[in-house]
């Protein structure tokens, strides 16, 4: 891992390289860093190889010895199009695929491997991190293989239990699923610190905690995200036997229907079973629905928590946290929207060494502000007395609509060493923004708030070490009277103070503006973007074709472009992606001027995402293969707006990027009009929205495409590309990864919903709503019909 980033590294020669692949105490934190790897120094040795005769035994001869089984899925995808692994890389997707049981039920047939080496993850006595995310065919039996002692491997009787452990392991509802108790020795790691597990849908939580309570004793930092498997308090209580863990990752994505982003019409749960009746699981769903009255929580190492999205959480949560956390630092609760504001300040309350919350759209309120205003004792020999806002370094709050202005103004009046601060979204006024006391900001997002110029100037005059500053959507950034009622909008600079204090004080690594800024702003901020790596303008801003040209100049480390309605060219454009060779990220949306295709002829090997909206409607089929040619490594991509895409893009785009991770088509021709089975090859899609792309949709799609993507976790689609005019929803055992799903009505026409929900006693049924979002959390389904605020 650490030799492949050297100039060096191309110049090792095979032999060499090929005796350090097969070292035993060979140690990289996942198998796809190896990959990588080999597949640089073969891109830069080949010409050598093949003066030799064997050329093709030795590429072939060092690349199987990579553990193809254990490769990310989305790496193995988008490695489909390489020269070199494209062979390994079917051989890896068609293994991921076994075991991940796409035939009916079954497991991972490890009887056909005669060397189950190739099934062990790279544990070595020197691992401190074992990265195993993005594997969805991880199973508990691969990680226990992995951990015992190699003996096992060769004795009949003990490979027999391995075989029958594989066979079990991989279903939570199946009745024998325990640990076999002749394969509990296995070795201690030591060095083990970290371990990822995210999105490892099919690894049974209690067994990988018995496995790291006994083979990493030294464990520290656990992530878990995006597993909606567990639940949270279960997950904590497990947790206690890995006493030395402090930092634990939960993370799952933010439910859509956030308050203050959309109008709810209507919200009731859909009771759906989570396995079926006559297969026992008492065993799994008692770890996972532990009472909280009925445990006794033990005191837990944990400073760093993240909980970000998980509708599970709810204040009796937050109370289990507040006894088990004692020394809590880190909380992260964004997006858990089924939080109180009293449950909030109540935790705040028992956790006096918080020194960084993020709960940036939640309930967080008056209560939780006087809770962070409220002093408290040190606890010391002489005690004295501080509020836990005065303590604090990170403080996110962006969107909690709950706060009053009274209430930020004191809250702002009792910071003292904050470095990061969002307030997006908040009733933020200028009178808080003057009450600040901080002086260590590095981050500051004030976007959607009305504050002025000469609030923003103060601020930034007291906080030299600013990094990262977000201000679009504030129209008071206008030249003139603070007041927006009172004057009409206009494209004038930011004001001459603000440009003064950040260009003489600040070195930016990112900003976000929008009204007032332009091409006079880019110029006077110019000594304090030099290091700058990603801008982002939206409405209002307006930056002008000469300020555009010299933005490479300007920022010559820049990484992500994101531009709204602003005038571009294809000058523009090529001197952006060949003068910035650390471009990966090019936004261009609701953007002015002429672009053709000229503009994306050139090579961009560096991108990793695009999202052309509205500003390609000339882009036909051979465009969209001049643009694969020349944008081969992106793992997302979005179009809007290509009305001459038909059905013959969806090979294009699979060919192309057949490792994306978000794909992202609206109003594209008749791209599904007969369907969408090739589009699906793209097999490590997370996220996936399709509207108003063709009537071709089948009633099943939200089942097959849940299939077909294991790692799918949103589905966002349009009632009128529904063949049969609705969709059938999946049930939780069927669903997969899938947790969010979005069905739009159609703008142009007042079409009515027919969506199919089949649990037992149900009836189909026909509404005219906005939007209908499902919400899978645990075995719970939530029906909402919500307006979305535009």
């Amino acid at each position: 891992m650490w030799a492949k980033k050297n100039n060096f590294f191309r110049e090792v020669p095979y032999n060499l390289l090929l005796s350090s692949v097969k070292h035993p105490h060979l140690t990289v934190d996942s198998e796809m860093h190896l990959s990588d790897a080999l597949l640089l120094w073969l891109e830069s040795n080949m010409e050598n190889l093949e003066r030799r005769s064997e050329a093709e035994d030795n590429y072939n001869g060092i690349l199987k010895q990579i553990h193809v089984e254990l490769l990310p899925l989305w790496f193995a995808a988008g490695k489909r199009n390489s020269f070199y692994f494209r062979q390994l890389a079917e051989e890896s997707l068609g293994s991921i695929f076994r075991a991940l049981n796409i035939l009916p039920i079954g497991s991972l047939d490890i009887s056909g491997y005669s060397d189950l080496q190739h099934l062990r993850i790279r544990v070595t006595e020197y691992s401190k991190k074992i990265d195993l995310s993005n594997c969805p065919q991880i199973t508990s039996a691969i990680l226990l293989l992995s951990l015992i002692p190699e003996s096992y491997l060769t004795d009949p009787m003990q490979r027999k239990i391995i075989e029958q452990f594989f066979n079990n392991s991989g279903h939570p509802i199946q009745e024998k699923y325990e640990f076999p108790q002749k394969l509990l020795e296995t070795f201690i790691f030591e060095a083990v610190q970290e371990v990822d597990i995210s999105k490892c849908r099919r690894l049974l939580i209690e067994h990988a905690v018995n496995c790291f309570s006994q083979s990493f004793p030294s464990l520290r930092i656990l992530k878990a995200a995006y597993l909606l498997n567990i639940r949270t308090t279960g997950f904590l209580q497990l947790l206690e036997k890995c006493s030395l863990v402090n930092e634990v990752d939960l993370t799952v994505d933010v439910t859509p229907l956030i308050p203050a982003s959309v109008t709810i019409l209507s919200s009731s749960p859909v009771v759906i079973p989570l396995v079926p009746e006559k297969t026992p699981s008492l065993k799994y769903k008692a770890v996972e629905t532990m009472s909280f009255h009925e445990s006794r929580p033990q005191i837990s190492y944990v400073t760093k928590l993240s909980l970000e999205g998980r509708t599970d959480v709810s204040d009796l949560s937050l109370q289990y946290i507040s006894k088990f956390c004692v020394s809590l630092c880190h909380l992260n609760i964004k997006g858990c929207i089924c939080v109180t504001d009293i449950g909030i300040s109540d935790l705040i309350h028992r956790c006096n060494k918080l020194n960084s919350i993020v709960v940036c759209d939640t309930s967080f309120g008056i209560n939780s502000v006087q809770a962070l205003c409220s002093a408290i004792s040190d606890g010391g020999n002489f005690p004295s007395l501080h509020s836990v806002v005065s303590n604090l370094q990170a403080l996110h709050m962006g969107g909690c609509i709950g706060i009053s202005e009274l209430s930020l103004q004191e809250l702002m009046s009792q910071t003292q060493v904050l470095k990061n601060l969002c307030l997006r979204g908040t009733y933020l006024v200028d009178q808080a923004l003057f009450n600040f006391k901080g002086s260590s900001l590095e981050m500051l997002d004030v976007s959607d708030t009305k504050i002025s110029e000469a609030a923003l100037s103060f601020v930034i005059h007291g906080n030299p070490s600013l990094k990262s500053l977000k201000a679009r959507g504030c129209k008071n950034l206008l030249k003139g009277d603070s007041s927006i009622e009172k004057r009409e909008p206009s494209f004038s600079s930011l004001h001459e103070e603000l440009h003064a204090e950040l260009g003489k004080k600040s070195r930016l690594e990112e900003i976000e503006f929008g009204w007032g800024f332009s091409s006079f702003s880019l110029s006077a901020l110019e000594p304090a973007l030099t290091s700058l790596k990603t801008i982002n303008v939206g409405l209002g801003g307006m930056l002008g074709e000469d300020a555009l040209r010299q933005l490479p100049a300007i920022c010559p480390l820049l990484e992500t472009i994101i531009l709204h309605f602003q005038v571009m060219s294809d000058i523009i454009v090529r001197k952006l992606v060949t003068s910035l060779m650390n471009l990966q990220v090019l936004v261009l949306c609701y953007c002015f001027g002429d672009i053709s295709i000229s503009s994306f002829k050139l090579p961009m090997q560096n991108l990793r995402k695009l999202r052309l909206e509205r500003v390609t409607p000339w882009m036909t089929n051979d465009d969209l293969v001049i643009l694969s040619q020349n944008c081969r490594n992106l793992v997302e991509l979005s179009l809007l707006g290509c009305p001459l895409l038909n059905s013959d893009s969806q090979q294009i785009i699979s060919r192309a990027w057949p490792g994306l991770v978000s794909m992202h088509l609206e109003e594209c021709g008749e791209i599904t009009a007969n369907g969408v089975s090739v589009l699906l090859n793209c097999r490590a899609l997370e996220d996936l929205l399709l509207r108003h792309n063709g009537l071709g949709l089948q009633r099943n799609f939200i089942l097959h495409a849940a299939s077909e993507l294991p790692l799918l976790r949103k589905l966002s689609l349009d009632i009128c590309d529904a063949i049969e005019g609705g969709f059938d929803i999946p049930n939780y055992a069927d669903r997969y990864s899938l947790s969010t799903l979005k069905i739009a009505k159609c703008k142009s026409q007042r079409c009515a919903f027919n969506v199919s929900v089949p649990p037992p006693g149900s009836r189909r049924r026909s509404v005219h709503v906005e939007t209908l979002v499902l919400v899978w959390n645990c075995e719970n389904l939530t029906r909402t019909v919500v307006k979305e605020r535009l």
